[in-house]
């Protein structure tokens, strides 16, 4: 399932593939997709995009002189369960390709294509990023560090930090696979609750003595859960593939299978939260654990996903 990490992939990925080209024509889209029509043309534009948290922003430009004249136009996508986008010879699309640019000539014709099997993924018009969610995790690493620590107050910080942690009013980017490995590096129960776990953060002050590199180094060597909820995601967007590097296939997710410690992994425990998602962890589940706990040992994310069908 995308996380903010695959969002900034996917970003970067449409930035690299389209710088260059000139797209033309209509938006076409899917008559399966029960997302919104896209009411552009112009004869001449060029996409770039963006990515915040689990979102991506695409923007449509038209070039000086395109006809008709019109203003760019944005849309902000959320891709689910199995978005993502593809470049595509315009006679060969990809299946489930819902949203089409296509080239103008005379360039080569192709088309960058919003590809969503299980058709959870969802896009706007307008350009906004959806009211509600908080600062980037990736991107928005001081904001969102405050943002937690002025409001452990809110009751979703009286549940476990697991779940907690997918509240993306708090943890923008932060998804299954994250949590688990975040928690694991630190060796926080996933059953613990998250204002005792967090409430400790409020106090963490570095000494006064140490010098700028001291203070610099001391973090790397011991960050807490809020500098992982950073950094974590940032070693993952660092692998690149995951569809958007130039392998193709289940070669260019092998590096992040080999970064993966405790998602999905042999001999990792595994409980259902109140959600119906599945935790891995190690050792004492903790304090809030299920009272009548339905262990998912055996069971692969890849199972899990198709099974639960959850939307992101």
């Amino acid at each position: 399932m995308p996380e903010g990490p695959e969002l900034h992939l996917a970003s970067r990925f449409l930035n690299e593939a389209c710088r260059g080209l000139v797209f033309g024509g209509c938006v076409e889209k899917s008559p399966v997709s029960r997302n919104p029509e896209v009411p552009f043309e112009s004869s001449a534009y060029c996409i770039s995009s963006s990515a915040r948290g689990k979102e991506l922003r695409l923007t449509l430009s038209p070039l000086p002189g395109a006809e008709p004249p019109r203003g760019p136009l944005a849309l902000v996508f959320r891709f689910g369960m199995s978005g993502s986008f593809q470049l595509a010879p315009r006679d060969a699309l990809p299946a489930h390709a819902h949203l089409r640019f296509y080239t103008a000539p005379p360039g080569p014709p192709l088309a960058l294509c919003f590809v969503d099997i299980r058709r959870f993924g969802h896009w706007d018009l307008g350009g906004e990023w959806q009211p509600g969610r908080g600062p980037c995790v990736l991107l928005e690493y001081e904001q969102f560090r405050e943002n937690v620590l002025r409001n452990l107050a809110d009751k979703v910080f009286d549940q476990p930090i697991c779940e907690a942690l997918l509240d993306q009013r708090f943890f923008n980017g932060i998804g299954n696979y994250l949590r688990a490995e975040i928690l694991y590096r630190l060796r926080i129960p996933p059953f613990e609750k998250a204002r005792e776990v967090l409430e400790a953060l409020q106090q963490r002050r570095p000494s006064p003595e140490l010098t700028l590199s001291q203070k610099i180094r001391a973090k790397l060597q011991n960050p807490d859960l809020l500098e992982l909820c950073h950094s974590v995601p940032k070693e993952v967007v660092q692998l690149g593939g995951k569809g958007y590097g130039p392998e193709s296939g289940e070669d260019d997710f092998a590096a992040f299978r080999a970064w993966l410690q405790c998602y999905g992994m042999p001999g990792m425990s595994s409980l259902r939260d109140r959600r119906g998602r599945t935790i891995w962890f190690q050792g004492d589940p903790g304090p809030l654990a299920p009272k009548v706990p339905t262990p998912t040992l055996g069971v692969t994310p890849e199972q899990e996903s198709a099974e639960r069908g959850l939307r992101a």
